[in-house]
């Protein structure tokens, strides 16, 4: 969205592609999201995800990408996606990530590969706020998203 209030459409014409602005299309084809325009989600207690891509934030993806923040202590307590498979990335603070029953410990820079179906656990292990995005797909599934096995 330009700061008009009007979302900027990728649109085709022969073999250039120009942008347009364009009030009448609510969800466009591609979008430029700056931190200040994610969609903000604020999970108590401790954790803040910053949604950049997700289905409604544009006209058509297969993709979620989020960036979360865990507050020392906090946690994505045990969960799996049935239908999603997820990469984690993390950008600061120390991760006590679990996968299934193994506990590895992530820092700045180290990612994970996490297939459909798996159980794992993101905890702030650290003093300081965890920062990592994750990036799941395929975003049209029939659900749930997570289901949560912390119990």
């Amino acid at each position: 969205m330009n700061p008009n209030g009007y979302f900027l459409v990728n649109t085709r014409r022969g073999s250039k592609t120009s942008t347009m602005a364009t009030s009448k299309d609510p969800l466009p084809s591609w979008r430029l999201v700056s931190f200040p325009e994610a969609e903000v989600e604020h999970v108590p207690p401790g954790k803040i995800h910053h949604w950049y891509c997700k289905p409604g934030m544009v006209a058509d993806t297969n993709l979620m990408f989020v960036r979360a923040t865990l507050e020392p202590g906090q946690a994505h307590r045990f969960h799996h996606h049935p239908h999603m498979e997820e990469i984690l990335y993390i950008l600061s603070g120390t991760a006590e990530q679990w996968v299934e029953r193994e506990k590895r410990f992530m820092k700045a820079g180290d990612s994970l590969y996490l297939p459909v179906g798996i159980v794992h656990g993101t905890y702030n292990a650290g003093s300081d706020v965890l920062d990592f995005l994750a990036i799941l797909s395929p975003a049209k599934n029939p659900g749930p998203i997570t289901v949560d096995v912390s119990d």
